[in-house]
């Protein structure tokens, strides 16, 4: 087997998650030294620090014969995100890859939602991302060496998920910050792209329509089209050099399959002469212009 990744380091974040872990994993066997970041909490984030899921993923890495090192901490805040790129430089003398697979779910109906459960959500999918992206950038930047940004993001961000409008926006917003390093750090040899994946792990367990009487899918997932591990080769693509050929897409990754998402493009367009547009003409207009075909997206609300 050829490792595609011998001599790089890499941080995959939410790395004791199913498929955090699984990143992690196929990381290593393919020779890069892995920081394996976590809390190592409960699936709303709400349960502090606990080692014990951390460790566990990189003695998993070291039986297989892979280098990795633990880091407990909210990479949301500034200071375990620094810390994270700088154990990297410390340690390794650089830092290659930096995949973003943490998260938290607190899910309710917008009109139900709290002030805590809309910024939690926010601050460890948004920020959790922006924060180790800052310092990473800033080592891509001074180095000029190139480096591969990898965001996880969910088909509640592309689509929209009617009992998880914070998830949904952290996702989406993802999105945005993708694109923008993709703009920004393009210059440097940095790539950014997003993945949307499909498995099951201790989120979906919380899923509409589950039997709460039975086991978690999760714990009988492996080996299945649901099984996270599936979701792990694309995030390898694209941590390699190979990889350096996408830059701010969007993938997909569930079953056996891996999906590449088109981008969004103007649809259809209606111009008027004037600066400012006529109230009426808009009116009469719409119907055979941008009203021409259906506007409802009920694909995204079945």
């Amino acid at each position: 087997m050829q490792k595609r990744l011998e001599g790089k380091t890499a941080i995959v974040t939410g790395g004791a998650g199913g498929i955090g872990s699984w990143v992690a994993r196929l990381y290593a066997e393919h020779g890069a030294k892995v920081i394996v970041a976590d809390t190592g909490a409960d699936v709303e984030g709400r349960t502090g620090l606990d080692p014990s899921r951390v460790n566990a993923v990189v003695d998993a890495i070291a039986a297989d014969g892979g280098e990795a090192v633990a880091a407990i901490g909210d990479v949301s805040e500034m200071d375990v995100a620094e810390g994270l790129v700088r154990t990297a430089i410390e340690r390794w003398g650089k830092l290659d890859i930096l995949c973003c697979a943490h998260g938290i779910l607190r899910e309710r109906m917008i009109f139900n939602m709290t002030e805590d459960e809309w910024d939690g959500s926010i601050r460890s999918h948004l920020k959790g991302c922006f924060a180790p992206t800052k310092f990473a950038a800033i080592h891509w930047r001074q180095e000029r060496q190139g480096g591969r940004l990898i965001y996880f993001t969910s088909d509640a961000g592309i689509s929209g998920s009617s009992g998880q409008p914070n998830y949904s926006a952290a996702h989406a917003g993802k999105l945005g910050l993708m694109r923008a390093n993709a703009r920004g750090l393009a210059r440097y040899g940095v790539t950014c792209n997003c993945i949307a994946p499909g498995a099951s792990t201790r989120m979906t367990d919380r899923g509409r329509g589950l039997d709460r009487e039975g086991p978690p899918p999760s714990e009988s997932a492996a080996g299945t089209a649901r099984d996270p591990r599936n979701v792990a080769p694309i995030a390898l693509w694209l941590a390699s050099d190979e990889g350096g050929a996408a830059n701010g897409r969007i993938f997909g990754a569930r079953g056996h399959s891996v999906t590449l998402y088109s981008e969004p493009e103007r649809e259809r367009t209606l111009r008027f002469p004037e600066p400012f547009i006529d109230i009426d003409e808009l009116f009469a207009l719409w119907p055979q212009t941008l009203g021409a075909e259906p506007l409802e997206r009920t694909q995204a609300w079945t």
